[in-house]
């Protein structure tokens, strides 16, 4: 086995994830995870990817101007069929306004962690858990 290629492997799925969420849409984002993938956000079980694409990430999405990561960081652990990856990183969030709650259009800055563990099936890394939260992003 080339763990280093099992590596970059496990990150070209966590790249294609990051980038879709950086292009506000989540079209595509359901092959990079296994059906009963199950998403934890900051404390909170979100359940399936799939419940977490219709019910949180999906809407939430369409309230953002834009959505960067910066400071990326990956750790990627192989221990075959399984991956374990820590990434690190800053997202910036650009809010539109929402006249009707009377939220005025923001920037929000968090430093962010995820855990995800992944299982090589068929050939293809996938996404069976993952796990974000987040805090107050350090002042420049």
């Amino acid at each position: 086995m080339d763990t280093a290629a099992e590596a970059k492997a496990v990150e070209s799925v966590l790249k294609q994830y990051k980038d879709a969420i950086q292009n506000l849409t989540v079209e595509g984002t359901d092959t990079l995870f296994t059906k009963e993938a199950q998403v934890y956000e900051s404390g909170g079980v979100e359940g399936t990817y799939g419940d977490y694409v219709a019910h949180h990430l999906g809407p939430e999405l369409d309230h953002f101007n834009s959505f960067t990561f910066s400071d990326y960081k990956v750790e990627v652990d192989i221990n075959m069929p399984w991956a374990f990856t820590t990434e690190t990183y800053v997202y910036t969030i650009d809010l539109k306004a929402n006249p009707e709650k009377g939220r005025k259009a923001m920037v929000i800055s968090r430093k962010g962690v995820a855990t995800s563990i992944l299982k090589k099936i068929d050939g293809r890394w996938k996404i069976t858990k993952t796990h974000t939260s987040a805090r107050n992003a350090p002042k420049h």
